[in-house]
């Protein structure tokens, strides 16, 4: 009797050691995870498409991997171990790495939002959605410049002012602080007839031009009803010598808010 039971005893504790061993192990194959998701909603205006690689393999929309014009898409996976998940942005022409971008699970679900252009890059522009207009017959706007001092060198790297008026010269508001990386304060005010504006752009609280010596004028369109977001553009001629500012990019026009 003592032997059947000195038996059953080493099974047991066999059991119990072989049930923790096991968990134990299950526990390092399988690791608790945490669910995370980017929100892709982006835009590639770019003459050659453009690859999304996460975690080191290239995303399929409607089983293609590379792509022109909006990418829109929901990437699901796990962080494990806290892990950070990279994507990058790569050039299917070229195998450049354009822009890399780190997830963590301080934020699990974030979105992946950016404007591509030549020479032009717009991050986060879902964060950044048109401004809400106060009632009918309004027009509003924001503005961001991510190409400043890409041909002017004008040697000035603060914020800019966005002073716009009529074409008699009353001035109808003041976007501010307007960045490379960043869109300016919204500015809403009453369409009119003509719908023309002249933009004058200056130095930030101040009516001094970013370039010396240059008056920076921009001429736009107003759009009744409409809130736009206008990417500036600095341009050259094919010297490269720096010949103005363009404001005819609006990126309502390429995203869904």
């Amino acid at each position: 009797m003592k032997n059947i039971l000195k038996k059953l005893l080493l099974c047991l504790l066999f059991a119990v050691f072989f049930t923790a061993c096991t968990n134990e192990n299950m526990a390092l194959q399988y690791p608790e995870g945490i669910e995370g998701k980017v929100v892709i909603r982006s835009y590639n205006a770019m003459q050659d498409s453009l690859q999304i690689n996460a975690g080191g393999k290239f995303l399929q929309i409607n089983k293609k991997d590379a792509f022109k014009g909006k990418i829109v898409t929901d990437y699901q996976f796990v962080f494990y171990d806290n892990a950070e998940r990279h994507i990058n942005i790569v050039n299917k022409a070229t195998g450049d790495i354009l822009q890399s971008y780190t997830f963590t699970t301080k934020k699990p679900i974030d979105t992946l939002s950016f404007y591509g252009k030549e020479n032009i890059w717009v991050e986060n522009v879902m964060s950044n959605p048109p401004g809400a207009l106060s009632s009918t017959g309004q027009t509003g706007y924001r503005f961001t410049f991510p190409t400043l001092n890409r041909f002017s060198n004008s040697g000035y790297y603060g914020p800019l002012d966005a002073i716009i008026k009529k074409v008699n010269g009353q001035v109808l508001g003041i976007a501010e602080n307007i960045t490379k990386d960043s869109f300016g304060t919204f500015v809403e005010f009453p369409y009119g007839s003509p719908p023309i504006l002249n933009i004058e752009l200056v130095k930030h609280g101040t009516t001094e031009s970013y370039v010396n010596g240059q008056k920076i004028l921009i001429q736009i369109v107003m759009q009744n009803n409409k809130s736009r977001l206008i990417v500036l553009d600095e341009k050259a001629n094919e010297n490269g010598i720096f010949t103005g500012v363009e404001g005819t990019l609006n990126l309502v026009d390429f995203f869904d808010f």
